[in-house]
């Protein structure tokens, strides 16, 4: 039977299960991302696993995030990160050295491999026609460990692409255009996989930019097949002999199908406060800015900074818009500097910042409150930028340059455009001089791990309750971000951690009073609206609420990644009937929640306030019950109830990773 390129990978991977939407699977890892925000809380888990070194071909760290430095808070986290990565086996790259998705997209990512990490956007690896897929750290760290790596099998939409981009068009207004057409919540459970006669027009930073964003749809990941496009980037990248050809076969059925017209495309933006709220640039009103952004986890390579500075290229930035420009990697900033294109946006007034996240979570460069931000990242939710009260705009890297020049959002028909300055040949070299190797076992045992006092081990749950009795601390609506739980910005971020100082952010924007009320009542219930937890894969935002005592929460539903750390850090979430509501301060008295949840049973029943029954789904899969009767991933895996894969996982050494014998797809 023909197969997807989805199914092929995941079919070549497989460790148990069967790949039908909606079943339980547990797939061999070839490779695992991790970036300083999230790594912390990966790595102090993966200590409590046991665990003597990973047990997967590559693991890389990365610091890019927690980079500001405002105290000394940051500089604990990497000396940790970088003697913890030393003593287990990771590679490590330092600050400044580059944004993850970038260096990994450049150095490590393998046609035909699995890769998870733990951050949302790991799934911009599927430009290189990898699987990678975004979790939480737990998660990750388990996989990490051996384990490989537990989730629902997905379905698979087909994207059938079709004709070229037109000369204003660009990557971004694809996955714009895709989140016009599902918004935030209709991508929930599937894969974009990308297939037709326009994906050969679509380079690999293209490529990477759809993959990257398509996680805002709410989707598992996207991948593109690995084609000529691959085999050139690789080479470049002094790759070539890595390069394997995949592509789904011919007449393979998938889940769903949707057709995209590339040559049909328009600029496209996203209007605050979301990246599903888009619209055609020329359907705007006027609409002044006093920012600028290009660059972050996406639209930060050399393809996309070549064109901004095609069209500032003899110009300056309009008075009043202060423009920053984010290369993705040093590599990027070494070809920027060397083809021209560095100088070409600093003559025009570019502030060049270092290849580093910054403003894209909140750390520097907040705009005004209430005045337009536009900017070419992935994600616009409320509060993120830094400033409460902002009003940031999404779009392509030309619909920016060209807004810069103008002071207000334009799409770059209305401004002339110089050819692309060619890009000098890139140096992956540097990669090698800035990212640590790993050292033999024997020698890493020895190496002692660095524990500054910003280091705090996580909260872990105490056995599921036989009932349960507590009161509703706070009531959302939907669409709320796990940013709103451990918010961005380099304050909070800085305490990321250490969960019981980071808990006095959960909620601030929207219920300042939140934290000291869940203490005030030793903890209680959490009740959410419609894609509760969407954005970031932070588990903070789970491991919070656990250490405020929540043990349920309800919600219309989850976003994927959310719902599934909240399923780690051995919390309820329950399904929120659509025409129930909840209210600070109801008291919610579940009886048998435990035995329901062992039993099998589809739903509970919570009695609020002595005299109102309300029916709660109970709806997860075997293997999340397993998780949560067991009081927790990692209390399953530390009692024996998960078994590592047996395999030929082996430590990494070599500066572009290893294919695992007999897990490569064709």
């Amino acid at each position: 039977m023909p197969e997807t390129l989805t199914h092929k990978i995941l079919a070549s991977h497989l460790a148990a299960g069967e790949l039908t939407p909606g079943a339980d699977i547990t797939i061999a890892v070839d490779q695992i991302l991790i970036e300083d925000a999230t790594g912390t809380m990966t790595a102090m888990q993966f200590e409590m696993l046991g665990a003597d070194s990973i047990a997967v071909p590559l693991a890389v760290m990365y610091v890019d995030h927690n980079v500001l430095q405002i105290d000394d808070k940051n500089m604990q986290d990497h000396h940790y990160l970088r003697t913890f990565s030393a003593r287990y086996g990771l590679r490590y790259s330092p600050a400044g050295h580059g944004i993850s998705h970038y260096i990994h997209l450049e150095h490590f990512s393998r046609p035909g491999q699995v890769l998870v990490g733990a951050d949302s956007h790991t799934s911009t690896a599927g430009a290189l026609g990898m699987f990678a897929l975004g979790a939480g750290g737990l998660e990750v760290a388990v996989a990490m460990a051996g384990y490989g790596f537990d989730f629902v099998c997905p379905a698979v939409v087909g994207v059938e692409l079709t004709g070229t981009l037109g000369p204003n068009a660009e990557a971004k207004d694809v996955v714009l255009e895709l989140l016009r057409r599902h918004g935030v919540r209709g991508g929930r459970g599937k894969v974009f996989e990308f297939y037709g006669e326009g994906v050969a027009s679509l380079s690999v930073s293209a490529r990477a930019t759809i993959c990257n964003m398509i996680i805002e749809t709410g989707a598992a990941t996207a991948i593109f097949p690995s084609d000529d496009q691959t085999l050139a980037w690789l080479r470049a990248q002094r790759r070539g002999d890595q390069f394997v050809p995949l592509a789904a076969d011919a007449g393979a059925m998938y889940d769903d199908d949707e057709r995209l017209d590339l040559s049909a495309l328009v600029p496209l933006v996203a209007l605050p406060h979301s990246p599903g709220n888009v619209r055609p640039v020329s359907e705007l009103p006027r609409t002044e800015v006093v920012q600028v952004c290009v660059g972050s986890s996406v639209n930060s390579s050399y393809e996309d900074l070549a064109t901004v500075a095609a069209i500032l290229k003899g110009h300056t930035v309009h008075p009043s818009v202060q423009l920053t420009v984010t290369p993705g990697s040093r590599q990027i900033l070494q070809t920027i500097i060397a083809s021209g294109v560095y100088e070409d946006l600093m003559q025009a007034g570019a502030r060049m910042l270092e290849p580093v996240c910054g403003p894209c979570v909140g750390i520097g460069q907040a705009p005004t409150a209430g005045a337009p931000s536009l900017r070419t990242f992935n994600r616009n939710f409320p509060g993120r930028s830094g400033t409460a009260e902002d009003a940031v705009y999404l779009c392509s890297p030309s619909t920016a340059a060209a807004s810069a020049l103008e002071g207000a959002i334009v799409d770059a028909s209305t401004v002339s455009r110089g050819e692309l300055r060619p890009a000098t040949p890139p140096h992956p070299e540097v990669h090698d001089l800035h990212i640590a190797g790993v050292l033999p076992l024997e020698t890493r045992r020895a190496i002692g791990i660095e524990r500054g006092s910003n280091l705090v081990p996580p909260p872990q749950p105490t056995p599921m309750p036989a009932d349960l009795d507590a009161r509703v601390l706070i009531a959302v609506g939907d669409d709320i971000s796990t940013g709103d739980m451990a918010p961005d910005g380099a304050i909070a971020m800085s305490v990321w951690s250490n969960i019981a100082v980071c808990a006095r952010f959960m909620f601030r924007r929207l219920d300042p009073g939140f934290h000291d009320r869940a203490i005030e009542w030793s903890g209680g219930i959490i009740v959410g609206g419609e894609n509760y937890g969407q954005g970031s894969s932070r588990e903070h935002a789970a491991l919070i609420p656990l250490y405020l005592g929540v043990r349920v929460v309800a919600a219309r539903s989850y976003a994927r990644i959310h719902r599934r750390n909240l399923i780690a850090a051995g919390i309820v979430p329950l399904v929120l009937p659509a025409d129930a509501q909840g209210s600070t301060g109801q008291r919610w008295v579940i009886e048998g929640l435990a035995d329901a949840l062992a039993s099998g049973a589809t739903s509970v029943a919570a009695q609020v306030d002595g005299d109102k029954e309300l029916v709660l789904g109970l709806d997860f899969s075997p293997a999340e019950r397993a998780v949560l009767t067991a009081g927790g991933l990692l209390a399953q895996v530390r009692t024996g109830g998960r078994s590592m894969l047996a395999g030929d996982a082996v430590v990494q050494d070599d500066a572009a990773g290893v294919a695992a014998p007999g897990r490569s797809a064709r």
